[in-house]
């Protein structure tokens, strides 16, 4: 018996020491959680950071999406199944690139489904709503959004941006156009812009993909992803405007792959410490180890600029960053 409790002790004291460990971690790692998860949404929620990916892994398996938050970007907790294809009857599969904005007490999710190769079938951009960034979330419309060809663009990868008048706009597409329209206040659908239209089309060159739009010092800087998901090349490139409908002038790459770390760094979203000109890029990358195209893992860096505005190159790395606390 008393061998049974000096091995129960030495148990206990184990588990405090790795839990301590954990505790102390003094960067984040990368990837910052474990699992395969691309095209990562990072916001920020009641003074947490939040993570939204799609699940990595083949199409017919893509039927429900997990979320991330943590206090200080170092410990992760993992929220799953916030929402799946039971609460979303018109998507099968697919269910790709989530974006997702607080607005009143409500939280709304966007994301895309079925990955529709035309007009005759069935999916697109939907969006679905919950009363907490953990879920459940719920069908909106039960219907998509938007579930057609506009411009060229595939209905998926859509972000939604707030403007500094509280309009809201979604910036969407695959298939190298990407198109903004404007969102009605209660997310039911689309809003004309005022010379008739509802599908602009602000695709810059070099464009494939996985658009993000933020502001700083009064600039809109859209960002989006070049070259093949599943190859080395993929990566983010920017450009900057006055205007968040351009026009858009490529400046340059500012995430790629690094050799000696990882392959295929791309389909980004951007967090900013809010009142600080601290700025973190999430994005998902391919170990050096994986061919498997799915085999995609979350990461994040610091993201800085120059005295002129310009985005600096991101060094992607093992460590990922520090902790960072909100207050």
């Amino acid at each position: 018996m008393t061998k049974f409790f000096f091995s129960l002790a030495l148990l206990v004291v184990s588990l405090q020491v790795v839990a301590q460990q954990k505790n102390d971690k003094k960067t984040s790692g990368n990837p910052i959680f474990p699992g395969w998860y691309a095209d990562p949404e990072g916001v920020i929620f009641d003074k947490k950071y939040w993570v939204y990916p799609t699940y990595s892994a083949p199409y017919n398996q893509q039927v429900f999406m997990d979320a991330f938050s943590s206090p200080d970007l170092i410990t992760w907790t993992k929220h799953s199944r916030i929402v799946d294809t039971t609460s979303i009857k018109w998507a099968r599969r697919a269910i790709w690139a989530p974006a997702i904005v607080q607005k009143g007490k409500k939280y709304y999710l966007f994301f895309a489904a079925n990955d529709i190769q035309s007009d005759k079938e069935s999916g697109g951009i939907g969006v679905a709503v919950a009363d907490n960034p953990a879920g459940p979330f719920k069908d909106l419309l039960g219907k998509p959004l938007i579930d057609k060809f506009h411009n060229g663009a595939q209905p998926i990868d859509q972000f939604v941006f707030k403007d500094k008048d509280g309009q809201y706009y979604m910036l969407y597409g695959g298939w190298r156009h990407c198109n903004i329209v404007r969102l009605k206040d209660d997310f039911t659908g689309t809003l004309p812009f005022p010379d008739g239209t509802t599908y602009r089309e602000i695709t810059p060159k070099g464009y494939v993909e996985g658009p993000f739009m933020f502001m700083r010092n009064n600039k809109y800087y859209f960002m989006w992803s070049e070259g093949g998901w599943t190859g080395p090349n993929y990566s983010v490139a920017y450009a900057v405007s006055d205007s968040p409908f351009g026009p858009f002038e490529r400046v340059g790459k500012i995430l790629e792959q690094d050799p000696a770390v990882a392959r295929g760094a791309g389909h980004h979203s951007v967090i900013q410490v809010p009142g600080k000109d601290e700025w973190y890029i999430v994005y998902h990358r391919r170990p050096l180890s994986e061919t498997d195209g799915n085999h995609r893992e979350t990461c994040i860096d610091r993201m800085e600029f120059d005295e002129k505005g310009g985005i600096k190159p991101v060094k992607i790395t093992f460590e990922g960053v520090p902790p960072r606390k909100l207050r």
